[in-house]
């Protein structure tokens, strides 16, 4: 039989999916944002104007699923688990809830201090060095993400001037194995970033063909031989309202 590594095509239905498990929510916002920081998802849940309308469920515990009115419009919002398979179950449930539009926004290892500064990074490609895409879509070294996405994420930042490069990131299920050869040979490939989902969430958004943005900053660098933790704020995460409603502008955009 082989893995799924080695599989030219993705066409057997699934012994069950998330339609199957989760139950549909009348008037479930279409647009949903996710994010990996317990932290602004807590600011924005704290809000008077939040509710929570549904909740994760898993065997480490449940994760809540909020809405809030944004300029005419309901926006479901979470946090999303780190780790592509975690990440992308979560994605499959609130798309089975109701959602048909998704935004992501993290964190990531950035590769090229030179090239990404204090840049906002929008993915245009994702090299799969992991494994949940493959369960998607066929084998290949990368991914791309849609230009229409790319184009829309591009237009939000330029009008609420933000400064952004646009570049391969480099999907990685092993944190604590990103190794000097590894990285080095990722940097010559033109790869920026290095981060646990992108490639996936590209995939299964392709797989469920939900429209789906996904935007970077930099967390640490693994530019030179010693790693180093950037002070976030050079990110305004001390403003960290300000990503998630960037994030909330491109889901009305797209």
């Amino acid at each position: 039989m082989g893995t799924i590594f080695q599989k030219n095509a993705i066409t057997e239905p699934a012994l069950f999916t998330p339609f199957d498990t989760t139950k549909k929510i009348e008037d479930f916002p279409e647009i949903c944002v996710s994010t990996f920081s317990e932290n602004i998802i807590q600011k924005f849940a704290s809000l008077k104007s939040v509710e929570k309308i549904a909740e994760l469920y898993t065997a480490n515990g449940a994760l809540p699923v909020y809405k809030i009115y944004y300029k005419n419009q309901d926006i479901a919002f979470y946090l999303s688990r780190v780790g592509a398979p975690a990440c992308v179950a979560g994605f499959e449930e609130v798309v089975a809830m109701g959602a048909k539009k998704f935004v992501m926004f993290g964190s990531c290892g950035v590769l090229d201090d030179e090239k990404v500064k204090d840049n906002m990074i929008i993915p245009v490609s994702a090299v799969r060095d992991e494994g949940t895409s493959y369960h998607y879509i066929a084998p290949s070294e990368e991914i791309k993400a849609s230009e229409y996405s790319i184009r829309v994420l591009q237009n939000v930042l330029e009008f609420f001037g933000y400064s952004y490069v646009k570049g391969k990131t480099w999907t990685s299920d092993a944190i604590y194995r990103e190794t000097i050869p590894a990285i080095e040979e990722r940097r010559q490939e033109g790869c920026l970033a290095v981060e646990m989902e992108c490639a996936s969430m590209l995939a299964v958004s392709q797989y469920r063909q939900v429209p789906f943005i996904q935007f970077l900053y930099g967390a640490d660098s693994l530019s030179s031989e010693k790693w180093e933790i950037r002070d976030l704020e050079l990110y305004g995460l001390t403003n960290a309202e300000k990503y998630m409603l960037l994030a909330f502008e491109c889901g009305l955009a797209l």
